[in-house]
């Protein structure tokens, strides 16, 4: 199996803000709108360079959707900023009508996703944000796994010329995807291959799913983990290769059971080849305050919780 090698750790919102500073020097049609929060989406640097092309809205975040909606008009790309709960939940109605129904060309970058956001608790810790905006019609939706990817996801985003949801977070993680990689938009990638069971993992759920194959190893389990970065597109072809090989599916993903990757998994399945599939995520439900790495842990979202629903899937094979 090949060993995948941890570089250092950093947190995704880091990347994120990295990648926008970058993307301000090559673009400068590119724009970025905060809610407030320039310091917890690490848009400090963009502000300091491009003060001209950075706009602090303030706790407004409708309005700062409607600002980004009408820049576009004029060529601009903004990147809208904002804790992830605020980014969809809050704004969805402005999100549906002035954004995806006239396919305008705004980034939408959302930190704090997830039960990883901690000790904020239910309140911030959204888990239902990639169903919102996967439902929206000519949305893009993306759920970069480490630093290296979600930087490369930011930059790679202003070349594409429509809405797009880029969803991060807050806490150190491994990180371990190539530094120069080409991020491609609705593009999977494989990251071990495997012939017994496949796993299609998400976000801060890549690495877990990593952890998993190495310990299915050592149970004789040959565990395929492919990187689903981009939830919507999904990459079709990718997962129905991967499943006529090995037949049976794991889905891991820092969100609810309903309307997230491995929704959008089954209903591909179901559809076109109809296999075993077992889910790690959420199980309708609210999440908690306490640390990161408490609430995966309670709310089934760690390493052993991966591995069992491998065996699960592996067991229902005919």
């Amino acid at each position: 199996m090949k060993k995948i090698t941890v570089i250092d750790e950093k947190d995704t919102r880091s990347g994120f803000g990295a990648g926008l500073s970058e993307l301000g020097k090559k673009n400068p049609n590119v724009v970025a709108l905060c809610a407030d929060l320039t310091g917890s989406l690490k848009m400090d640097a963009f502000e300091k360079e491009f003060p001209d092309r950075f706009f602090q809205v303030g706790i407004a975040e409708a309005n700062m959707i409607g600002i980004a909606a009408g820049l576009t008009i004029g060529g601009k790309i903004p990147y809208t900023g904002t804790f992830a709960n605020f980014s969809t939940g809050r704004v969805y109605d402005q999100i549906r009508q002035s954004v995806a129904y006239s396919g305008k060309n705004v980034k939408i970058c959302a930190s704090h996703a997830g039960l990883t956001l901690g000790e904020d608790g239910a309140t911030h810790q959204i888990l239902e944000d990639i169903g919102l905006m996967k439902m929206l019609p000519g949305m893009v939706v993306i759920n970069p796994c480490d630093y290296n990817q979600t930087k490369a996801a930011t930059i790679a985003i202003a070349d594409y010329n429509g809405p797009v949801y880029l969803r991060f977070g807050r806490p150190k993680v491994p990180n371990f995807t190539p530094l120069d990689q080409k991020f491609e938009i609705g593009k999977a990638l494989h990251l071990i291959e495997g012939t017994d069971v496949s796993i299609f993992a998400t976000g801060h759920l890549v690495w877990k799913a990593i952890q998993a194959a190495e310990i299915l190893q050592e149970k004789g389990i040959s565990a395929e983990v492919i990187n689903i970065h981009t939830i919507k597109p999904l990459d079709e072809n990718a997962v129905i290769t991967s499943v006529k090989k090995t037949g049976c599916v794991v889905t891991a993903e820092e969100h609810q059971m309903h309307g997230g990757l491995g929704d959008s998994i089954a209903q591909l399945l179901s559809r076109k080849l109809p296999l075993p599939l077992e889910m790690v995520a959420v199980n309708d439900s609210f999440g908690e305050s306490g640390t990161p790495d408490e609430l995966m842990i309670k709310y089934g979202l760690d390493t052993p919780n991966v591995v069992d629903a491998a065996l699960r899937a592996i067991a229902r094979k005919k």
